[in-house]
């Protein structure tokens, strides 16, 4: 649990920062597109005044009814101006003439004034085209000079379209671009939270390595030590034989592994382990239907036996019962060995077989149950896990005799 949750909060804090990355990026690109947006709408606003106040002078109707009085030219000119603003989407066509007196205009009653704002650069000639406030409001607008035959100015046309049309044009495509932005968000949320799902299963896959590369350092170290100890006895106790000294073997190995006696057993070896096993665990009960012939019983059987009783022994504790029973048939040996412990939960059968698993607390356990699996797959046999009839656990072991093999 210690180490769980520094890991959440890690895997946490690195989905936030994920999410903040693609809300920072969506955001940042959604600013630069607004900018974007907002330049293309004014650059062809700015186009399309231009050209429509281009166009409209180069008409023959204009440059020849500017030329009349104002009344004449507003009846003239008036029906053309609102026919061009019309199809060209501008908000006001203004025609003047040569004394900036205006002929056309969107409200009648600015027709025949002066304009509201400097005409006298394009009056000089030269074309105007930026953002203007009129009668009507501040407006883009386009100023062109209206040319006679022989090139001199005999008035202008004004062409423009106001600013808060743009602002509206501006508005209706941010929010044309707002879901794609919102969409966006959400799928690099999403698409942050499955990333991080697959490290955080990836960093699950990693740590249970770790943890079973620990647990088979600690039981190879365990290993190591007992076989070097192992090998110190046996050193003494040839040295007490090779020097004769029979007596002190057995006392030596009695001290190691006392045995009580009275198996009815014919197995030597069989019976000598189970006497041995009965001095460790004064509950073991061997069932006096047990049948093992003379050599029935080889080393592979011998460990099974041993790794089943010690288990079934740690899992009664002091004062519990192990109950043994041992069958052999002309072509298969089973090995029966119950508790009265705690048992064994269905959920956990298939998992206590497994190397490092083990109830106990201490480093180097969980061996004997795989070796017990081990050696019935290899010799072909069978182990089964079930309930006794005091509520422990019982393991069956299905073997091949001896010299037989499935």
């Amino acid at each position: 649990m210690s180490t769980t949750r520094p890991v959440r909060v890690r895997l946490a804090v690195l989905l936030a920062l994920q999410c903040a990355v693609v809300l920072v990026c969506v955001l940042a690109t959604t600013l630069v597109a607004m900018s974007v947006q907002e330049r293309s709408i004014r650059a062809a606003t700015e186009e399309r005044v231009l050209d429509v106040a281009t166009s409209l002078v180069e008409l023959d109707q204009v440059q020849s009814a500017v030329l009349l009085d104002t009344d004449a030219a507003t009846a003239e000119l008036q029906p053309l101006a609102d026919v061009v603003a019309a199809a060209s989407g501008v908000d006001y066509v203004v025609v003047t003439d040569a004394r900036g007196i205006r002929l056309t205009h969107p409200n009648p009653a600015e027709r025949g004034r002066s304009v509201s704002t400097d005409a006298t650069a394009v009056l000089g000639g030269e074309t105007f085209l930026g953002t203007e406030t009129g009668t009507i409001g501040p407006s883009l607008r386009a100023k062109v000079p209206v040319r006679a035959a022989d090139a001199s100015v005999i008035g202008t046309a004004s062409v423009g379209v106001l600013e808060s049309e743009i602002s509206g044009s501006y508005d209706e495509a941010v929010g044309g671009l707002l879901p794609w932005v919102a969409g966006s968000i959400v799928l690099g949320v999403i698409l942050s939270g499955l990333l991080t799902a697959a490290l955080r299963r990836r960093v699950r896959r990693l740590e249970a390595d770790a943890r079973e590369l620990e647990t088979q350092r600690r039981i190879s170290g365990a290993l190591r030590d007992q076989t070097h100890e192992f090998h110190t006895r046996l050193h003494v106790i040839r040295g007490l034989v090779a020097e004769g000294e029979t007596g002190d073997a057995l006392a030596y190995i009695g001290g190691l592994a006392p045995v009580a006696s009275g198996l009815p057993i014919d197995d030597p070896a069989l019976r000598a382990l189970l006497e041995g096993l009965s001095a460790e665990h004064a509950g073991l009960r061997v069932d006096p239907a047990s049948l093992v012939p003379r050599g029935v019983v080889d080393d592979d059987a011998l460990t099974v036996i041993g790794n089943l009783v010690r288990n079934a022994a740690e899992a009664a504790g002091q004062g519990g019962h192990v109950d043994v029973l041992v069958l052999a048939g002309d072509e298969r040996l089973t090995i029966d060995v119950a508790d009265d412990g705690p048992g064994v939960a269905p959920a956990d059968a298939a998992r206590i077989f497994d190397r490092g698993v083990s109830s106990k607390a201490a480093s180097g356990r969980g061996v004997g149950l795989d070796l017990v699996r081990r050696i019935a797959g290899t010799r072909g046999g069978s182990v089964t896990v079930g309930r006794s009839a005091s509520g422990g656990a019982r393991f069956t072991v299905e073997l091949p005799a001896a010299g037989v093999r499935a």
